[in-house]
């Protein structure tokens, strides 16, 4: 019985130390520590598992917002297709259709790979779970490792280590397969027949002349790497990660206050004493009425209401705060992420939020059609298919700047300057 996981990368480096994968790779790693610490902090804080998030702080899961406004800003007009191969064409359709999911999990990371699987299956491979071993000049990786861990039965742990690179300049694939019976450790190399499931893969090395490019699609955040100065991609919030962390810790404040802002009626122990008739008051809301020793006060009154004045208003405002800078920062629009009503800006204040928002999501499409431009080659190479003639097409459609109603009453107005005909004007709407 398997025990089959696709370990991400954090998990194999609990596995693996830094010195074992350089000795099993030969030769050093890009993927530096400070870069796997990274990561380890981008998947936490996407998982809403943020350092800070100690009770009572609790995540506002902003960091998914961000991944998700972003990635529905850059797909929501894309059009792209492999043209004249229609067999083609739908393998890559099929191949896009979690685009968006996987897309937000990819800028939440940094970066993703995206690679057929053989003919007609795809996998999307975040930056957790491949390793980086080498890039060229351009920032594209020319040397990458996949790990795949399996159990087999209760102590037998078998480790698969796919790498592609380049020979002379053309694409080879090797597969290597390390059994242990620790899973703190790689093991000794053996057979890839040990496993059913990798019995019919070849362990090569494979060199495919011709095949001048890796075989998949590489997307990386349109950011530069402050972190070790490396092509590896960064986290599309990580310049905000500072401002995220305050916006959770303000969200509980807010919190508090309304917790311990609730309306109480603090009631003297006599007033809730079991009498002959059973315990007076007894059908009264116990969240409402608190009982307390009171007897010793001035009045010596029964009840004594509790109800302070709400202090939200600031704490409100002091979120909304952090939320436009969190969306300075990231490059959003005011009021993605932010109360839309909160934001009191001029029009020329909007224009300069949804350009800088444009100017980031047009980065980022410029990066991601690369990617799958290089998919549909890999596509065409798993097809048989890479010297077909195949063309591919990708185009994005600029929407951020010129809301939909904006732009009709523009063509309108074109329509009646006469500088547009009514037919284009049809075709168009």
């Amino acid at each position: 019985m398997f025990d089959f996981a696709k370990r991400i990368w954090r998990e194999v480096r609990r596995l693996f130390d830094y010195t074992t994968l350089k000795t099993a790779l030969g030769r050093e790693l890009t993927l530096s520590q400070s870069m796997v610490e990274a990561l380890e902090s981008w998947g936490g804080m996407m998982d809403g598992k943020a350092p800070w998030c100690v009770d009572p702080v609790v995540s506002l899961r902003i960091e998914s917002g961000i991944c998700r406004e972003f990635a529905d800003a850059v797909l929501v007009e894309m059009e792209s297709s492999i043209l004249n191969n229609d067999r083609l064409d739908a393998a890559y359709q099929k191949g896009l259709l979690d685009l968006n999911e996987n897309l937000q999990d990819g800028l939440g990371f940094g970066s993703f790979i995206l690679r057929p699987l053989g003919a007609d299956r795809t996998e999307f491979v975040t930056a957790d779970k491949f390793v980086p071993v080498r890039f060229d000049d351009s920032g594209k990786p020319v040397d990458v490792a996949f790990l795949t861990v399996k159990r087999v039965g209760e102590y037998d742990y078998y480790t698969k280590m796919e790498r592609h690179y380049f020979t002379n300049g053309n694409l080879t694939i090797e597969n290597k397969c390390y059994h242990s019976l620790d899973r703190n450790h790689l093991g000794t190399p053996c057979s890839l027949d040990a496993v059913d499931e990798w019995a019919d893969i070849n362990q090569g090395p494979v060199t495919y002349p011709g095949m001048d490019r890796m075989d998949f699609g590489y997307y990386r955040n349109p950011l530069k790497n402050r972190i070790d100065g490396s092509f590896c991609g960064v986290s599309i919030f990580d310049a905000a990660a500072d401002l995220i962390r305050k916006a959770d810790i303000q969200a509980a404040r807010l919190d508090w206050e309304y917790e311990s802002g609730e309306r109480a009626v603090h009631v003297d122990e006599r007033a809730l004493k079991r009498g002959s008739r059973g315990t007076r008051m007894a059908q009264l809301n116990k969240r409402l009425y608190r009982g307390l020793n009171i007897e010793d006060g001035k009045d010596k009154e029964l009840l004594r209401e509790y109800s302070p004045a709400m202090r939200d208003a600031s704490y409100i405002a002091g979120l909304e705060k952090y939320y436009r800078n969190i969306e300075f920062t990231v490059g959003l629009a005011y009021g993605d992420l932010s109360d839309v009503q909160e934001v009191s800006k001029t029009a020329t204040e909007v224009r300069v939020s949804k350009t800088r928002k444009y100017n980031r999501v047009t980065a980022i499409q410029e990066n991601l059609k690369e990617c799958l431009e290089d998919y549909a080659a890999a596509l065409a190479f798993y097809n048989s298919m890479y010297h077909s003639g195949y063309e591919f097409a990708c185009k994005f459609n600029d929407s951020i700047l010129t809301d939909e109603d904006s732009e009709r009453q523009q063509d309108r107005q074109d329509v009646s300057m006469g500088v547009m005909s009514a037919v284009e004007y049809r075709m168009k709407w």
